[in-house]
């Protein structure tokens, strides 16, 4: 993604009306009615084009439902129109929520809990200065929470693990929502590479893979850290989200 075209999308982000959602009063729907609500196809029922959706709700109450009313930073990599950083916003009541995206024209909502920020995430120099003036503004050095549903490419797939984990916080959670769509869509598997499913399942038998993203040494590293990978299955064939803590 090219300068130009980060900063005409950083442009219209700004110069469009944006729907508030400080004012809602809907602090005692569940996450999914919240999901559904905003418009994310992380819901049972995908209100936009009115038909099933992922169905995540649960597994993010099953993992993170300890964290409802915790003072918590969120990091969402890939976050389009912002309907689920408006559910979490809502449903995680002390929550603050970053949102990386390359193309954060689409973004409709806003709040208070919400940052927006226009990046590529592959520009590791660019990432590591918003991530600079974010733990420098809200003194904090960790996420409680990273969440990858950013473009489901094989290569960004593992960019972002190995990149982003390194500021999961310890007994945090790294999620990665369709990490098996390179698995369905030839597009989505845009290198040679072992599919995610295998290479989660290595990390797990504390096993190195053949990796030209993921060195040994980082792969390690990567080992070393983490407690325990869950993977689940939701409603849709290509519904599949994995949810990874940290030691």
């Amino acid at each position: 993604m090219n300068f130009f075209s980060l900063f005409k999308r950083n442009i219209i982000y700004k110069l469009k009306k944006k729907i508030s959602i400080d004012k809602n009063n809907l602090l005692e729907s569940s996450l999914d009615d919240l999901f559904h609500y905003y418009g994310s196809d992380k819901a049972n029922v995908f209100k936009i084009e009115n038909r099933e959706g992922h169905g995540y709700s649960k597994f993010y109450i099953k993992h993170l439902d300890h964290l409802k009313n915790k003072q918590i930073n969120i990091l969402e990599i890939g976050s389009y129109a912002g309907a689920s950083a408006a559910a979490f916003a809502k449903y995680f009541s002390k929550a603050n929520i970053f949102c990386f995206d390359v193309n954060i024209s689409n973004f409709k909502y806003e709040s208070k809990k919400i940052s927006v920020y226009g990046i590529d995430i592959n520009n590791k120099k660019n990432v590591k200065k918003i991530l600079n003036k974010i733990f420098e503004k809200n003194q904090f050095s960790f996420f409680d929470l990273i969440i990858d549903d950013g473009s489901h490419y094989l290569s960004d797939i593992l960019f972002s693990l190995n990149f982003f984990f390194k500021f999961v916080k310890e007994n945090g959670i790294f999620i990665i929502e369709d990490f098996k769509h390179p698995n369905y869509y030839p597009y989505n598997r845009n290198i040679d590479h072992i599919l995610m499913d295998e290479f989660l399942k290595n990390l797990s038998n504390k096993k190195i893979s053949y990796s030209s993203i993921i060195n040994n040494q980082d792969q390690k590293n990567l080992i070393d850290s983490i407690k325990n990978i869950d993977t689940c299955k939701g409603n849709l064939k290509d519904s599949d989200i994995c949810f990874i803590k940290k030691k």
